[in-house]
């Protein structure tokens, strides 16, 4: 699994012009990538990282803070243009096996007391944020 983790300060998610999910104030906006060997252990271990991931103000973790996450999932991380101009999606995970994966991702961090707010899997979405720092890490699991 892939994660991209942006130190936010407010994030949502629209789709067709309605909110879907939404964050307000310190968090983490993450946009979470799914391949063809991912599991549901990746999933917890993902979730356990972000939950824990000290890059909030002051060296702090959401679990130091209760900072909630919104979490939207994002195959073209797993885009390849390494050749030509147009990129692939071959090492993205097809809807049926991603989509699990990434709810168990937000499952989990719910488990562990996050407060979650999730985009909209497989619709046209507009993610708005306003990047704290900024700052932004790839975490790979």
């Amino acid at each position: 699994m892939r994660a991209v983790v942006q130190r936010v300060d407010g994030a949502r998610v629209e789709v067709e012009g309605r909110a879907v999910g939404e964050i307000v104030g310190e968090g983490l906006c993450v946009l979470v990538g799914v391949t063809h060997e991912d599991t549901e252990e990746k999933a917890a271990q993902l979730a356990r990282k972000l939950w824990s991931l000290r890059i909030l103000d002051g060296e702090k973790s959401c679990s130091d803070t209760g900072a909630p996450l919104l979490v939207v999932s994002q195959f073209t991380l797993y885009g390849d243009a390494r050749k030509g101009r147009r990129p692939t999606w071959n090492a993205a995970a097809p809807g049926p096996v991603a989509e699990p994966l990434v709810d168990a991702v937000v499952t989990r961090l719910r488990e562990l007391g996050a407060t979650v707010a999730t985009g909209s899997f497989g619709a046209q979405m507009r993610v708005t944020l306003t990047n704290d720092g900024p700052f932004t890490v790839l975490v790979e699991i």
